[in-house]
């Protein structure tokens, strides 16, 4: 499973049997390094509605004829747009082509912005995927909660993808004790240095995650691991 890293929470998922996206944030984002028109993938995975995740959503969806995998709420809106979608909702799962994605808990608001209104998104998530026998999890926006250690007894997480960014979302510490209650050998920060709101030291977090025993990777934007 190779994970390639476009800025704030968009991360690129390729293994053997498929190639997906989670929240692409790319045209909007001024780290993302890439254009929507460059991504090439079976499916978009989306954890909430909010604009910095939402992203080029459709655009993509539109272009590589794939579907959206969002909770109900923010599926309909997608298929009121013409998108291929399919409806999640948390604890469920579904397996498609190469992948099964299964929708967890996460603590934090979705909604969409259409001109002076704002549309109900339902809940937001986080997301497991496994693929290839690998399962990477995807907390999305989210304040640290105690259900993470159960998220972390019932799957064997290879990496997980945590916010640290703060304010918006849990800040380091927090997500240094997500990291360990999920259980995760391997971590990639996300939703940091964006804006200056949410201004962190990923090197830093990766080093505290290196005295836990976990490995950390402050990829920047572009960057790719393989696990």
């Amino acid at each position: 499973m190779k994970i390639t890293y476009y800025g704030h929470s968009a991360l690129l998922v390729e293994s053997e049997s498929c190639k997906v996206i989670f929240d692409p944030f790319l045209s909007g984002n001024p780290n993302s390094g890439i254009s929507p028109d460059e991504i090439t993938v079976d499916a978009v995975l989306l954890t909430h509605a909010h604009s910095d995740h939402f992203g080029d959503a459709l655009a993509i969806a539109a272009r590589n004829q794939c579907p959206i995998f969002a909770v109900y709420e923010l599926a309909e809106y997608c298929r009121s747009k013409g998108a291929e979608v399919k409806h999640m909702n948390i604890g469920g799962s579904h397996t498609y082509g190469g992948f099964t994605v299964k929708y967890t808990q996460a603590i934090h608001s979705s909604s969409i912005a259409e001109g002076d209104s704002w549309i109900y998104g339902g809940e937001a998530a986080g997301i497991l995927l496994t693929t290839d026998a690998k399962t990477l999890f995807h907390s999305g926006d989210t304040a640290l909660f105690s259900d993470m250690r159960l998220i972390g007894e019932r799957n064997h997480i290879d990496l997980a993808a945590l916010p640290i960014g703060d304010m918006l979302t849990m800040g380091p510490d927090d997500a240094l004790l997500a990291a360990g209650w999920l259980r995760a050998d391997k971590v990639i920060p996300l939703h940091y240095n964006t804006f200056p709101a949410i201004a962190q030291d990923g090197d830093d977090f990766c080093n505290r995650l290196r005295q836990e025993g976990i490995t950390g990777f402050p990829l920047k934007p572009g960057e790719s691991v393989d696990i």
